[in-house]
């Protein structure tokens, strides 16, 4: 059985105990009922990652005892996706969860000329990136900046390599092609593309066009593609 794992923004390392979140003291008591003795990790999200054991459980507020603790270096490639809020939330929360275990730096929902969304739960999902980088195993955090017009994305984020995969006809490099740096940036539009203008504006900033292959893919579908080819390991 794994031992359970818990993220806690508040953990510092060189503590020899810590005492967890309302939320978390409450999984590990009513819901994991775990006792005095059992064992658990927890991650601060930010590279710290501490093995402990329950040393005094409570429904609010269980302390913990630490017995070892590591701190893990973030990854050297930093791959931030600027991707199009969905319409259909379902989707978009997958989109999310995949991308954290894959080890996403930053995430940037994009408001582009055709997005269709409903209202962005921001807490929601800062909470699907917090349980997929438990559940996956690691020690950070993906960044999620709230939802972000295009216009002002092209001009307010920066890497050597910046990328916008579109359906348009014209020169563009298959992704399989592309050697990844570890500063770039991945732009993927809406289920209706790239309007042209926004894709002459992508240029115009020194975005390289690329396509995923031969079919049209759903924009969390195309994003996770695109991730799963330029992520290096």
């Amino acid at each position: 059985m794994s031992i359970p794992s818990f993220y806690e923004p508040q953990l510092l390392l060189g503590e020899t105990t810590f005492t967890l979140s309302e939320e978390s003291s409450k999984h590990c008591a009513q819901v994991l009922r775990m006792q005095a003795g059992d064992a658990l990790t927890i991650t601060n999200g930010m590279g710290i990652i501490v093995t402990a054991s329950i040393a005094i459980p409570h429904k609010k507020n269980t302390i913990v005892t630490i017995q070892s603790q590591q701190t893990i270096p973030a990854a050297a490639q930093k791959i931030i996706l600027g991707i199009s809020l969905l319409k259909n939330a379902v989707r978009l929360e997958w989109l999310f969860e995949k991308a954290a275990e894959m080890g996403v730096h930053t995430i940037v929902p994009l408001i582009c000329e055709r997005t269709i969304h409903e209202r962005f739960k921001m807490e929601r999902m800062q909470n699907i990136l917090q349980s997929a980088m438990i559940q996956s195993q690691q020690a950070w955090l993906p960044k999620l900046a709230t939802p972000c017009d295009y216009e002002k994305f092209l001009t307010t984020y920066s890497a050597v390599q910046k990328l916008i995969a579109h359906c348009e006809d014209g020169e563009k490099s298959n992704i399989k092609s592309i050697q990844a740096s570890n500063d770039c940036i991945l732009i993927i539009g809406p289920e209706g593309d790239f309007t042209h203008k926004e894709i002459e504006q992508a240029l115009a900033n020194q975005f390289q066009p690329i396509h995923l292959g031969p079919t049209r893919l759903r924009t969390e579908t195309a994003g996770i593609f695109a991730l799963s080819v330029l992520k290096n390991f």
